[in-house]
């Protein structure tokens, strides 16, 4: 199941990146090249400094999205939580582990989501 999840995340962190980049303000960017930055200089000097919060906040979206993805290949047979909670909880009836395995998945992308958010609130200069 890996190979297909990687195949079908890439394009979508590729989109969550390129969003990021785009909310630098240009006037940065100009400033850089006026000085006599080079390509290299403004990705990683420039364009990553300024961009880091919303590639934390992409990188948690990305994550739990592909946490939901991971969990609905469990239902055709990827195995982890999914398949816990399909096939122990749903088809034998035992509602509390498939109740356990929901809320764990649930518990799981609120710590993500808010570790990323504290970690973006803390590298962000504009709040400053």
């Amino acid at each position: 199941m890996i190979p297909p999840l990687v195949v079908s995340a890439t394009p979508y962190i590729a989109r969550m990146v390129e969003s990021s980049f785009r909310e630098v303000d240009s006037g940065v960017i100009e400033a850089a090249q006026s000085m006599g930055a080079t390509t290299g200089q403004i990705v990683w000097k420039v364009l990553l400094p300024e961009a880091k919060p919303s590639l934390l906040i992409g990188a948690a979206i990305s994550i739990t999205t592909i946490l939901g993805y991971t969990t609905m290949a469990g239902f055709v047979g990827g195995g982890g939580l999914g398949a816990i909670a399909i096939n122990h909880g749903y088809y034998r009836y035992e509602f509390g582990t498939m109740l356990v395995t929901v809320v764990l998945l649930v518990v799981i992308v609120q710590i993500i989501q808010e570790l990323f958010m504290r970690f973006a609130k803390a590298t962000d200069r504009r709040i400053r």
